[in-house]
């Protein structure tokens, strides 16, 4: 049984975990202002664990197309706040998506356990230095350009090569900084810098890239997503919930240990019926 190490505690893989979206931006793709307020985002804290979140994810910086970057201190005094609440009020593993050291050593330092970077440490390897002190979890991601231009680079030539060189890489800027295996958990990079098919061809091939990377945990991050819309014939993130839980079943199947998600319950029953299939 493999466990994912945390700075508080280790998590076990035996089977998949939900980790459950709780943006407090004003401007996420799917719920941007919706938790923006501080009892809000406690009051959905209490109604995810409910519905049998494994993790909270917490972002204070909206990641969707034309979005614009923010300072560090702006991202803390977002983030800061909801992350105190919760730890004080809930037991649950509190994972902080960001790119920056600043944002990721002051919560992991105020009880964050895990760090979330879409950038695979490209942007701020130090980030990797406050995972190796602290012994925080951290998620490594595929993505490719800077903050501006990753929605907008070309398409990829081999989007499997690319995601394993690319994982590759950020593999060896963590191990350079301390940060032990058993703290790392690996994301493809669905909606990042793909195009709708590479996004389908990568779910579709997640066991060859789970064998490729086989120390390593996945995280799929599909929910909502913008290539779901186009499936569903244009559908607005508010109704591609049924298309996100395929894409989970099928990412279970295919070998992954973790699933960031928008639609808690969905995702936690249908995961439940997921691992029980013998397929």
């Amino acid at each position: 049984m493999k466990f994912w190490q945390t700075s508080r505690r280790s998590l076990s893989l035996e089977y998949p975990l939900v980790m459950g979206i709780l943006n407090v931006t004003p401007d996420s793709f799917s719920d941007g202002g919706l938790y923006s307020d501080i009892d809000l985002a406690l009051r959905r804290a209490d109604e995810m664990i409910a519905e049998g979140v494994d993790i909270i994810d917490i972002g204070g910086e909206s990641t969707r197309p034309g979005s614009s970057r923010v300072e560090a201190e702006t991202e803390i005094m977002r983030t800061l706040p909801v992350v105190v609440a919760i730890v004080k009020r809930f037991d649950i593993p509190i994972s902080i998506d960001t790119s920056k050291k600043p944002v990721a050593k002051t919560l992991i330092d105020e009880g964050a356990e895990i760090i979330n970077d879409i950038s695979g440490l490209r942007w701020d390897p130090h980030i990797a230095e406050v995972a190796a002190k602290s012994g925080a979890g951290l998620v490594l991601m595929h993505s490719r350009g800077s903050f501006e231009s990753m929605h907008n680079e070309p398409p990829l030539a081999d989007a499997v090569a690319s995601v394993y060189s690319g994982l590759q890489s950020s593999l060896a800027i963590a191990r350079d900084h301390g940060v032990s295996d058993g703290q790392i958990v690996l994301d493809v990079g669905i909606g990042f810098g793909k195009t709708p098919e590479q996004n389908l061809e990568l779910i579709s091939k997640l066991d060859r890239i789970k064998g490729e990377l086989a120390d390593y945990p996945l995280l799929v991050g599909a929910s909502r997503k913008s290539f779901i819309g186009k499936i569903l014939g244009g559908a607005p993130p508010e109704e591609r919930v049924f298309g996100s839980i395929a894409v989970a079943v099928a990412a279970v199947m295919k070998g992954v240990s973790i699933l960031r998600v928008h639609d808690v319950k969905a995702t936690v029953d249908a995961v439940k019926i997921a691992r029980e299939l013998d397929i």
